[in-house]
């Protein structure tokens, strides 16, 4: 994560002082969302993207290394005929979400989101300020870089559209 802002720089120090990416690295922990592309608000939360094969074992090591921490909860689901496994807790006045599916993590819907709304940005900057505005209203991310781009249906699923058609992600 590039540190730029000073709520960016905190969140890397609540990361690096958990050594998070260090005791998970064996399932490629990539931060994605809105911290990384500097459209987070207060309180938005960390979400931190895995890949497990064996979705127990990592919910175990988990439950183990984070278990302790303020309003941990876990949660087994599914998400698109996959099997996930979500953990979230606070540390350090962040929420940290901890989420992990048998699937690469550049392969998550998380993941490419983000590129592509990282490529939005970049390309049409006046964009941010719609967005953070729509955030700030109480829009999740997706819905509304969808609405400010005049997406129209599933928020997810159309973000992932425009991003194919527009050469962003394969």
């Amino acid at each position: 994560m590039n540190a730029s802002t000073p709520r960016q720089q905190q969140a890397y120090e609540a990361i690096h002082q958990l050594r998070l990416f260090e005791k998970l690295a064996h399932y490629t922990p990539v931060l994605c969302g809105t911290f990384p592309i500097g459209i987070d608000i207060e309180g938005s939360d960390l979400d931190i993207i895995m890949e497990a094969a064996q979705l127990e074992v990592f919910e175990q090591e988990v439950r183990e290394m984070y278990g302790g921490m303020r309003r941990f909860r876990l949660k087994t689901k599914v998400i698109r005929e996959q099997s996930v496994v979500k953990a979230n807790f606070f540390y350090a006045g962040f929420e940290f979400e901890l989420f992990a599916q048998h699937k690469p993590v550049v392969e998550q819907y998380a993941y490419l989101h983000m590129m592509i709304e990282k490529q939005v940005l970049e390309k049409m900057p006046a964009m941010r300020e719609k967005v953070m505005m729509l955030k700030e209203s109480g829009y999740k991310t997706e819905p509304a870089f969808c609405k400010v781009l005049g997406l129209r249906g599933d928020p997810y699923e159309a973000l992932l559209a425009f991003g194919r058609r527009e050469g962003m992600i394969e």
